[in-house]
């Protein structure tokens, strides 16, 4: 059984955004020191239950524009992204965004389900590239 282990947040204006969970619910953001805008995200102490996240870049068009409901993006760690995208595909769904690497940390792609909710698979690969 694979478990939700991350959330990420999709932003036209990451800084405004930032700000914006800073203020409302005083969440840390801590920008990654990687090849890519991107921002961990703590939102409580470890002793706690709950999961962290990351704020990106939006890698498509600014929902704001028309979509009735937008939403945090959940990431399911996987022990095989290339099985889970076909799992994802023979079930009705849809690859969005094509399996790619973050370079030392692992695989990641973006899938849509049967009923349009957009979702994130992960492979740990310390070797992705």
């Amino acid at each position: 059984m694979s478990r939700i282990t991350h959330f990420e947040i999709h932003a036209s204006d990451p800084e405004k955004t930032i700000h914006f969970y800073e203020q409302v619910f005083g969440w840390q953001f801590t920008k990654w020191d990687g090849p890519m805008d991107y921002w961990m995200i703590v939102t409580g102490p470890d002793s706690e239950p709950g999961i962290n996240g990351g704020l990106t870049r939006r890698m498509g068009p600014d929902p704001m524009a028309g979509q009735p409901v937008n939403s945090h993006v959940g990431t399911v760690r996987t022990e095989s992204i290339d099985a889970a995208v076909t799992k994802v595909q023979q079930s009705g769904g849809v690859i969005e965004v094509p399996k790619m690497a973050i370079p030392g940390v692992g695989w990641l792609a973006y899938a849509k389900d049967p009923a349009g909710n957009i979702f994130g698979i992960y492979q740990h690969d310390e070797q992705a590239k």
